[in-house]
């Protein structure tokens, strides 16, 4: 099964990306669209894993949560991938308690890493994606301009979990296997 480890967002913080994703599809000729339903923050990407593994990732992923407390994010910014002629990937870039959100990914990557996951090569750069493949009407920095952030709300982070990605009817959903409490020291 397909999996990763990621942060949900409550309805009203997603109903504000949604808007903000509004605004830029009206800037695109064409693009493709996060569902509103997945918006997340990704802390690791599994892939493909075993039912076996899921009682490891989720001690892990226990442990990690029992060693950081609940923090809160600010979205800060409106970033992207390359890409030649498209954006490959947009998004929007995190602030706030960011010591709180490393540790939790550093807590997350040395546990699996200990258990033989192979350990993330790139520097985690936490970011929400909300379309991929983009092509805007207008500049990126004339996008900057009219896309206002302040109106999204702060992420307050309270859990983690192992979410399963898969393709149902032609849509992709993510599904919850396990969540668990930061509950800090």
């Amino acid at each position: 099964m397909r999996t990763f480890i990621g942060i949900d967002f409550d309805i009203k913080v997603k109903n504000e990306i949604k808007a903000i994703q509004s605004i830029v599809r009206e800037n695109s000729h064409k693009g493709r669209f996060k569902y509103m339903g997945n918006f997340h923050l990704t802390l690791k990407f599994l892939g493909d894993i075993s039912e076996n593994q899921v009682n490891i990732i989720n001690e892990v992923l226990e442990k990690s949560a029992q060693g950081v407390g609940r923090f809160s994010l600010i979205v800060e910014k409106l970033g992207f991938f390359g890409g030649k002629g498209t954006i490959r990937t947009l998004w929007l870039g995190l602030g706030g308690e960011l010591d709180s959100l490393n540790a939790l990914y550093r807590n997350i990557e040395a546990g699996l890493g200990a258990w033989g996951f192979d350990k993330e090569k790139r520097p985690y750069t936490p970011h929400i994606t909300i379309a991929q493949d983009l092509l805007l009407r207008t500049s990126f920095e004339e996008l900057r301009k009219i896309v206002d952030l302040s109106r999204i709300p702060n992420i307050d982070v309270s859990e983690v979990s192992l979410i399963k990605s898969e393709q149902i009817q032609g849509k992709r959903v993510y599904t919850p296997i396990s969540t668990f409490r930061l509950i800090g020291k």
